[in-house]
């Protein structure tokens, strides 16, 4: 079997995964409307370890701009171990995200949120890929969206998978029942992404003159430079980080040379101040790499409005480093050091397997 076989079978099966994941959320559109509204809460903390934390931290960011209610992304890890700076007494709702459904730290924050003497009146919300596991037994209501499922250890399609799941949530909260149709649009224009897109992901990775990587990303894209970057350091085992891109003028831009490639997750309300960064970087030699809804080196020309689909920025990310982990004879199925699950033992020691 060739490296990375499994992970790029997943990152061009992803429009698939996508469609079947909104349908499955707008078959339960009813209940979930109901189950927002009728809890009234106060505030959404949403919670993930690894990927699913920098999901979080993106979906927390649209949930709040969607529907105004408070919210905010915190690994689970913070939860469990630190519950009285996690939880407020205001009336919340946890959605917990998880690939597997068996990470310990997960599993353990959503018992603490459960015991908590400030939990009187909140509720769990969880996201699953997998049916049957731990996580999916923690709440009120538990969705799963087996198509996310993967083989590999990184995250590609269950990332996406999920993080369109809850976009779609938001949307539905929000009152935007409308804008689902705009969503279902979504799976063929990534298609077309994966397609048009991947000779361009394959020449970048190729250059052997980069060794640094930076992803800017600002308001609910800020989680999905998170994940592209982590994405980069767990394939291709490069230093890589994320910035908002106003942020990366205060000191990181001291990193900058000609062994830098800056990606840009341009915004189009923000697009005027994240192209003068970009260009500022440029000035001191860096390469720049844009993606966006038009005018930029990949474009998705979606026609949909911006506070939905995000997603698209996902997949030319997710094959630049796959291409990279390649030209540097690794394989993107197996990144060093890493597991597909993090279990932990009574005295937190790590106990999981690696594949």
């Amino acid at each position: 079997m060739e490296l990375g076989t499994h992970t790029w079978h997943e990152i061009q099966s992803q429009p698939e995964a996508w469609a079947a994941a909104l349908e499955s959320v707008r078959a339960q559109a009813a209940i979930l409307r109901d189950f927002y509204h009728e809890g009234q809460y106060e505030q959404v903390l949403l919670t993930g370890c690894g990927s699913t934390y920098y999901l979080a931290v993106a979906a927390a960011a649209l949930l709040q701009d969607l529907t105004g209610t408070p919210a905010r992304g915190l690994p689970a890890s913070e939860i469990w171990l630190y519950p009285r700076c996690a939880l407020s007494r205001h009336r919340t709702l946890l959605i917990a995200i998880g690939r597997s459904g068996e990470t310990t730290e997960t599993l353990r924050a959503c018992r603490v949120f459960l015991t908590s003497p400030r939990a009187e009146g909140c509720d769990i919300l969880t996201l699953c890929c997998s049916a049957g596991q731990p996580l999916t037994t923690l709440g009120a209501l538990n969705l799963v969206f087996p198509t996310g499922q993967e083989k590999s250890i990184a995250q590609t399609r269950a990332f996406t998978t999920l993080y369109i799941a809850s976009v779609a949530l938001a949307v539905l909260w929000a009152g935007r029942d409308d804008w689902l149709n705009e969503l279902a649009r979504l799976p063929e224009i990534g298609g077309r992404l994966l397609t048009n897109y991947a000779d361009l992901a394959r020449e970048r990775s190729h250059d052997a003159n980069l060794d640094r990587f930076y992803f800017l990303g600002s308001g609910p894209r800020y989680g999905l430079a998170c994940e592209l970057s982590l994405k980069m350091k767990e394939m291709s085992l490069s230093h890589s980080e994320p910035f908002q891109f106003m942020e990366f003028r205060h000191g990181p831009k001291s990193m900058v040379n000609e062994h830098t490639l800056v990606v840009g997750l341009v915004s189009e309300t923000n697009r005027a101040h994240e192209t003068l960064v970009l260009d500022e970087m440029r000035s001191y030699g860096a390469h720049i790499l844009t993606m966006a809804e038009a005018e930029a080196d990949v474009v998705f020309n979606s026609q949909a409005r911006e506070a939905i689909r995000d997603v698209l920025y996902l997949p030319f990310g997710q094959m630049l480093a796959f291409y990279r982990s390649l030209n540097r004879g690794l394989d993107p199925d197996h990144p060093k050091n890493l597991e597909a699950v993090v279990r932990l033992n009574a005295c937190n020691e790590f106990v999981g397997e690696k594949r």
